[in-house]
């Protein structure tokens, strides 16, 4: 099975580090990954033109195109964004936006695919977990099935404090802690549950 992991951070830094975290850890379970990150690609926002409804793809033709690709390959999704106001970085947002064209060409471009989300904050509660939301509910609007980390510090997924440095998110043991409860959870369910499409 095939994860792919969307990194949503202009940086390389705390996202990026724990996103390929948890693809080592699915490739030691037996997953095929793929890393994709947003810094310096070349996205542009959704201009919602409509152009996609008529010709079945997206009128703008940048690195958006390389995202639809891995999406279309994945079994898995692994979204990953730092929290910027309470909410997902920008770039992610444009990656999410920008899938409007795969649902123009196939309504059901996500269905039955698995998502599990990160979330890195400056501040141990900067909201990672409305950061997790945003991404679930882009999961659940698309026909994706969303996989928490379950009960006792992981309920909706993963969530790290980094401190603002690569450092302080490497010494968040909490952070690992229900980052492989999310990843054990989310391999559990792609491996035993069978998804009527």
């Amino acid at each position: 099975m095939m994860i792919v992991g969307i990194c949503g951070s202009p940086r390389k830094q705390a996202t990026d580090y724990v996103l390929n975290e948890a693809l080592s850890m699915l490739e030691d379970k037996g997953f095929e990954t793929n890393f994709f990150s947003v810094r310096g690609k070349d996205i542009s926002p959704c201009r919602h033109c409509n152009y996609c409804l008529k010709k079945k793809e997206c009128i703008i033709k940048d690195d958006m195109y390389k995202v639809y690709d891995l999406i279309r390959e994945a079994d898995g999704l692994v979204f990953a964004s730092p929290c910027y106001n309470g909410g997902i970085s920008a770039q992610l947002k444009m990656v999410m936006d920008r899938t409007r064209a795969m649902g123009a060409a196939d309504i059901n471009f996500l269905r039955g695919k698995v998502g599990m989300a990160i979330s890195v904050g400056g501040d141990r509660h900067g909201g990672q977990e409305l950061v997790i939301q945003q991404i679930f509910t882009f999961y659940i609007l698309n026909g994706a099935v969303p996989v928490s980390g379950g009960a006792f510090g992981a309920n909706l997924g993963a969530t790290f404090w980094s401190q603002d440095s690569l450092e302080g998110v490497k010494n968040d043991k909490e952070g690992f802690r229900v980052l492989k409860k999310t990843v054990r959870n989310f391999s559990n369910f792609l491996e035993n549950v069978e998804i009527d499409l």
